[in-house]
């Protein structure tokens, strides 16, 4: 059976709610639970909102000259690597915090799923960049996002790490960018930013203590005692410095960057 399909006229779009229209003379709307501050709703669709809701499930509202006449679940579920990676931050002991525009049921059935510490639900595309503004009271942030509304968040918080899988706007907001669309790269990208300071600080500390010894041997300043040094073997110590400088940073290619969750106590 073939279904006629009316053609919708005065499309409009409710920020932060939804869409409507006019179809066959009568306004259509379409969106999510902000709308039932102007539409009815019957008790029965409110329940099985809410069992929805319960269950992890978006719920898109229906309606039909100002009554919900319908819902329509979705349902984005839960990586299985997505709890491993929220494990391996707090390992850190850092704090999960999750941002989204969806219904605070929906939002703290994934938080408990997944083990985040707090949500923020709710949250309309342009005010995540004021909630990352009032974390940053409390410490620095590190904002993980992947849609067009993500962007003024990533580029707000002290550190924006984009995922590769995500829209080119938010990519170029990212101040790190996971080449894989997988959480823990996260706690990689942590655990090698660790790694490298480090190493920056190991090789600082190599060449102050060359520079130290070296520079007032060669310019003679323990010439009374016999400490000499010719010109010949100062610019091989020179050339063996920078080299074991450079093999310092190029041995970061070997480093092994497990989880911190998988990491012994």
């Amino acid at each position: 059976m073939r279904l006629k399909r009316p053609r919708p006229l005065i499309f409009k779009r409710l920020k932060g709610k939804g869409v409507t229209a006019q179809i066959d003379g009568q306004a259509a709307v379409v969106g999510n639970h902000k709308l039932l501050m102007d539409e009815a709703i019957s008790d029965d669709l409110a329940q099985a909102a809410t069992k929805l809701q319960d269950a992890a499930k978006t719920v898109v509202y229906v309606g039909l000259n100002h009554q919900i006449i319908g819902l329509i679940a979705i349902q984005d579920v839960a990586k299985s690597t997505s709890k491993a990676a929220i494990a391996s931050l707090k390992a850190r002991g850092l704090k999960t915090v999750m941002l989204t525009g969806d219904n605070p049921r929906v939002a703290q059935s994934v938080a408990a799923q997944v083990g985040i510490d707090d949500v923020i639900a709710d949250v309309l595309p342009g005010d995540k960049a004021a909630h990352v503004e009032a974390l940053q009271k409390t410490g620095k942030v590190a904002f993980v996002g992947d849609g067009i509304n993500d962007a003024p968040a990533l580029t707000t918080a002290d550190v924006g790490i984009a995922m590769g899988s995500g829209t080119d706007i938010a990519i170029d907001a990212g101040g790190i960018v996971l080449v894989k669309n997988d959480l823990r790269d996260v706690d990689r990208a942590l655990a090698l930013s660790k790694k490298t300071f480090n190493r920056i600080k190991l090789n600082l500390f190599w060449a102050f203590v060359y520079n130290v010894l070296g520079i007032p041997v060669a310019a003679g300043v323990f010439y009374a005692i016999g400490l000499t040094l010719s010109p010949e073997l100062a610019g091989l110590a020179m050339a063996f410095s920078s080299l074991s400088v450079v093999t310092s940073s190029v041995l970061l290619n070997k480093a092994k960057l497990g989880t911190a969750a998988a990491q012994p106590a």
